[in-house]
C-alpha cells in the first residue's frame, strides 16, 4: 500500500512514490483482465465498438506509434520520421511545443527536436492526443456542444499531468488517460443519440451519476466503452485499466489506486473551471489535493491557479473555441466586487429606503394635521373657535349614553347676550362680532379641559359639565355671568343662563329633552329680568 506524506515543492512525495507512478504510466502491453464480478453485457459493447455503428478504426499512424515505441531498439529519428509523414499533425505537434506550457528557452522547428528536447513519451503523448481529438469530432446537434467536451478532458488531462508532475517530477502518461477517459460517451452518445440525451439531461438536473444511469440503460457505461475500444486499438493497459475504472476507484486493481485518485481530482478542477464556478467543486478538490495526495495547501492553491493557465495554452494549441480561462483567484476576485456591487447597491437601496420612510412619516404627519385641521373646520365655530352646534350635539349624546352606562350625573348650561340686537344696531355687526369672540375667550378660561364649549348659533352658546350637579354647575353659570358683566367696559354686555342636570334616575330621557329642559330654563331667567342664572 502506497504510503502519502504531506508536500511540498521543496519535498519528495515519498521516494517510493516517483517509481510506482512510472511503473504504472510506463506498463505495456497486456489483455485488459474483466473484474471476477463482471456483469455488464460485453456483447452490447462489443456491438459498439465494432460494425453495427460508425465508429473509427485505429488511424495508420496511431498503430504505428504504439508499434514502434513498444521496440527495444527505436530511436528518436524512427519516432520523427513516422510523425513527420503527415504533415498537420507535425504542425500542430511543433505548435504545441513551442507554448509556454513546457517552458522551451528556444523555438523548435523540427519533429527531430521536438523528439530530443521533449523526449519520447512527451511527443508520443502529444501526437496520440492530436490523432484521437482529431478522429473525434461530431456535428453540433443543438443538445450536444463538444468543444465543452474537449474543454473539459483538455482541462482533465491538463491538472492530472501537473498533479503527477509535482508528486513524482514526471507527468507519464496522465495526460493521456484522462484526455481520453471520456470518450467512451461519445461512442454511446452516437450509437443511441436519442436515449444517450435523455440520460444526459436526467444526470444534469438529478444527483445520480451518469456512469450509473447509462449502466441501468444500457447495461455498461462509458468507462468500459472507452477502455474496450482503446484495447481494440492495442493501447498499453496503463492507458486502458485507468480509463476502464476511473469513476470506480475501488474496483480497480490496487496499482493503478494512486492514478485514479489523480484522475478524479483532475476531473473535479474540470468541472469546477468549465461547468458554473460551484465553491462545492472546488472545495472538493482542495480536499483531494490536500487530505487524499498530500499536498500542502498552499502547493495545492498554486497547483489549482497553474491548471487554468496552462488549460488555456492548450486550449489555443488544439484551436477550440472559448480558449480563455480565469484562474481561481480572479473567479474570487470578479467575485468580491460583485459582491462589492451588491453591498453598495444594497446600501443605496437602504437609502433610498430611508429616505422613502422619512418621505411617508412626513406625508403620514401632513396628511395627519390636516385631517385635523379639516376636523377642527367641521367642528369649530370660525368666528369664537368654540365648538359648533353639530359637534355639541355629538357630545351631548355620548355624555347621555356614558351617564345611563356608569351612573354619573353631568350638567347642561345654555346661555345667550342679552344686548347684542342693540349692539349690532348701535355699533354694528363688526363690534358685534368682537362682542361674541370675547365673550368666548372668557368662558373658555373659566371651563375645564373636559367641558364641551360651544356656539350653538348667533348669541347663543352651551356648556356640557360632565360628573357636575345641578347645584355645582348653577355656581359655574354665575362664575361666567359675572365675569362677562364685569368685562364688558363701555358696551354694555350681559347673558342670561339656564341650567339642568340628568342623572340615570331620570330614565330614558334624550338630547331633546334635557335641551328643551335647559332652554326652558334659559327663558325663564329672560322672562325674569335678564342677566340672571336659572336652575331647572
Amino acid at each position: 500500500m502506497l504510503q502519502r506524506r504531506r508536500w511540498s515543492r521543496r519535498s519528495p512525495f515519498g521516494e517510493g512514490c516517483r517509481e510506482r507512478i512510472a511503473a504504472v504510466a510506463h506498463r505495456t502491453n497486456s489483455a485488459i483482465p474483466l473484474a471476477e464480478n463482471e456483469e455488464l453485457r460485453l456483447d452490447s459493447i462489443q456491438t459498439v465498438i465494432t460494425g453495427k455503428t460508425r465508429l473509427p478504426s485505429p488511424p495508420l499512424i496511431c498503430i504505428n506509434i504504439l508499434d514502434l515505441v513498444r521496440e527495444d531498439d527505436f530511436t528518436f529519428q524512427d519516432l520523427a520520421q513516422i510523425i513527420g509523414a503527415d504533415p498537420s499533425l507535425t504542425a500542430k505537434l511543433l505548435k504545441v511545443a513551442n507554448t509556454p506550457y513546457y517552458n522551451l528557452s528556444g523555438s523548435v522547428t523540427s519533429v527531430e527536436k521536438a523528439v530530443a528536447i521533449l523526449g519520447v513519451n512527451i511527443v508520443k503523448i502529444i501526437a496520440l492526443s492530436f490523432v484521437v481529438y482529431s478522429e473525434f469530432q461530431v456535428e453540433e446537434d443543438g443538445s450536444f456542444d463538444i468543444d465543452l467536451f474537449w474543454r473539459r478532458s483538455l482541462t482533465s488531462a491538463v491538472a492530472a499531468e501537473q498533479i503527477a508532475t509535482a508528486l513524482t517530477g514526471s507527468g507519464g502518461d496522465l495526460f493521456l488517460i484522462a484526455l481520453l477517459q471520456d470518450i467512451g460517451a461519445l461512442l454511446m452518445r452516437n450509437w443511441r443519440p436519442t436515449d444517450y440525451r435523455q440520460i444526459s439531461r436526467t444526470a444534469l438536473n438529478g444527483r445520480t451519476p451518469l456512469h450509473h444511469l447509462e449502466r441501468d440503460l444500457f447495461g455498461f457505461d462509458h468507462q468500459t466503452a472507452g477502455a474496450e475500444l482503446f484495447k481494440s486499438w492495442n493501447f498499453p493497459e496503463a492507458i486502458c485499466l485507468p480509463i476502464r475504472y476511473h469513476h470506480c476507484g475501488d474496483d480497480a486493481p490496487q496499482q493503478y489506486r494512486l492514478v485514479i485518485d489523480i484522475l478524479e481530482a483532475a476531473n473535479v478542477l474540470s468541472c469546477f473551471y468549465n461547468d458554473s464556478h460551484d465553491v462545492a467543486k472546488i472545495t472538493r478538490a482542495k480536499h483531494l489535493l490536500t487530505a487524499g495526495l498530500g499536498f500542502e495547501e498552499h502547493a495545492a492553491d498554486s497547483l489549482i491557479e497553474e491548471v487554468a493557465r496552462k488549460s488555456g495554452e492548450m486550449f489555443v494549441a488544439f484551436g477550440i473555441n472559448g480558449a480563455t480561462m480565469k484562474p481561481l483567484s480572479q473567479i474570487l476576485q470578479e467575485a468580491n466586487e460583485e459582491l462589492g456591487a451588491m453591498y453598495h447597491s444594497y446600501e443605496l437601496m437602504m437609502l433610498e429606503l430611508k429616505q422613502a420612510r422619512e418621505k411617508a412619516e412626513a406625508l403620514a404627519q401632513e396628511l395627519h394635521e390636516s385631517n385635523e385641521r379639516h376636523r377642527e373646520m367641521a367642528y369649530k365655530d370660525d368666528l369664537t373657535q368654540a365648538y359648533n352646534y353639530r359637534f355639541f350635539q355629538e357630545a351631548l349624546g355620548q355624555e347621555i349614553s356614558r351617564s345611563q352606562r356608569y351612573g354619573r350625573e353631568f350638567s347642561l348650561v345654555l346661555f345667550d347676550l342679552d344686548q347684542l340686537k342693540e349692539i349690532n344696531d348701535t355699533h354694528g355687526h363688526l363690534v358685534g362680532s368682537q362682542v361674541l369672540v370675547n365673550v368666548s375667550r372668557l368662558v373658555q378660561k373659566k371651563v375645564r379641559a373636559t367641558d364641551i364649549f360651544a356656539r350653538l348659533g348667533g348669541d347663543e352658546f352651551g356648556i356640557i359639565l360632565p360628573e357636575t350637579d345641578a347645584s355645582k354647575a348653577g355656581i359655574v353659570a354665575e362664575q361666567i355671568r359675572r365675569s362677562i358683566e364685569a368685562s364688558a367696559g363701555n358696551i354694555t354686555a350681559t347673558i342670561s343662563v339656564g341650567v339642568t342636570s340628568y342623572c340615570s334616575d331620570h330614565g330614558d330621557w334624550d338630547k331633546r329633552i334635557i335641551f328643551n329642559k335647559a332652554d326652558a330654563a334659559l327663558y325663564m331667567a329672560k322672562k325674569t329680568g335678564k342677566n340672571r342664572v336659572h336652575v331647572a
